[in-house]
């Protein structure tokens, strides 16, 4: 009796593969600015000083910063959809993305709402964060549990809740002041990190997936 020939790994649009790429950009151009105007920032602390500082008033640079985190949530949006059907068809997809999507909006109002500002009384910065932050380490949780195809995601679904799992964790020590030695600063970032870490790793990996293009023929049945 023959040996059954293995499963193919499955393939994706080409689509998908572009949703990862402009994740990975997303996330990259926002750790650039960052960089640029933490440096155009006198005396600025990665402990004592807030992100969103650099967003703010006393920031020389505020409208690269401010355009730039704009930026991550716009291409998150539309990424998505894009990367949607990469996805194992569980309903952990569907709420996991739905959670990135508002993550996404969060993040654009993070930008558009700068901590300076007067909406809500003054709340409005802080109401984005918040979404952009929960949505995200929720989302990445949620999300991992549509990652089990080993011939697809080997480590990523391991990956992705335990990237979930520490900014959910540092949100709990940033939200209590408890920060371990990290400062606010610190601890805002150790909400972040993954959060961004994972953008780029994630969106690589999801960028050079197999793919087909669905005007060809990709499979043959034989008999």
């Amino acid at each position: 009796m023959a040996t059954p020939a293995p499963e193919p790994t499955p393939l994706v649009p080409r689509a998908v593969r572009t949703g990862g790429l402009l994740i990975a950009f997303a996330s990259l151009q926002f750790v650039a600015a960052m960089a640029v105007v933490q440096s155009r920032y006198p005396g600025y602390s990665l402990t004592a000083n807030y992100i969103s500082d650099l967003g703010g008033v006393h920031s020389p640079w505020a409208l690269v910063f401010d355009g730039s985190v704009i930026a991550l949530g716009a291409i998150v949006l539309p990424s998505v959809f894009l990367i949607w059907s990469a996805f194992d068809p569980r309903p952990a997809r569907s709420i996991g993305l739905f959670l990135l999507l508002v993550a996404g909006i969060g993040a654009i109002g993070v930008g558009v709402f700068p901590e300076t500002t007067h909406v809500l009384n003054g709340n409005a910065h802080e109401v984005a964060s918040d979404v952009a932050f929960l949505g995200a380490a929720l989302g990445f949780i949620v999300v991992s549990f549509a990652m089990r195809r080993p011939e697809r995601w080997r480590f990523s679904g391991p990956y992705t809740l335990g990237s979930g799992l520490v900014s959910l964790v540092a949100i709990g020590l940033f939200t209590s002041g408890e920060y371990v030695g990290l400062g606010p600063g610190g601890t805002e970032r150790l909400i972040v990190a993954p959060v961004l870490l994972w953008m780029i790793v994630e969106g690589i990996h999801i960028g050079r997936l197999r793919r087909f293009a669905p005007d060809l023929l990709t499979h043959v049945t034989t008999t």
